[in-house]
């Protein structure tokens, strides 16, 4: 069974930085691409980043220069470090192993002005 386990979200004022973690369980994590979610309230969840099995990445535009997607094999996690926030950041974030359907519970980052 796939679990994923977010962390590291909070509050922070605009300009500040989070670094977020997903630890997944339940599947071979080296061969999986993974990737970071959002979602804003009464907004739909929407792509941040995604790192291939090859650590290649993509980012959405909106977080190009400022987020960081990276994994550790070693430790079954996906970091997303996110510099620069901005209150349009504040969301949901949630990690997914992107040959699965299954979803973490998600950890909340709140950015204020």
């Amino acid at each position: 069974q796939v679990q994923l386990v977010e962390s590291g979200g909070g509050v922070v004022q605009a300009g500040g930085s989070l670094r977020l973690s997903c630890a997944a369980s339940g599947i071979i994590f080296s061969v999986n691409p993974m990737g970071w979610y959002r979602q804003a309230p009464g907004k739909q969840r929407e792509l941040v980043a995604k790192i291939t099995s090859g650590g290649s990445t993509n980012y959405a535009d909106s977080v190009k220069g400022r987020f960081t997607i990276s994994r550790d094999n070693a430790k079954n996690t996906v970091y997303l470090q996110m510099n620069s926030l901005k209150p349009e950041d504040t969301a949901v974030y949630y990690c997914k192993a992107d040959l699965w359907a299954s979803w973490g519970q998600g950890t909340q980052v709140t950015v204020s002005s």
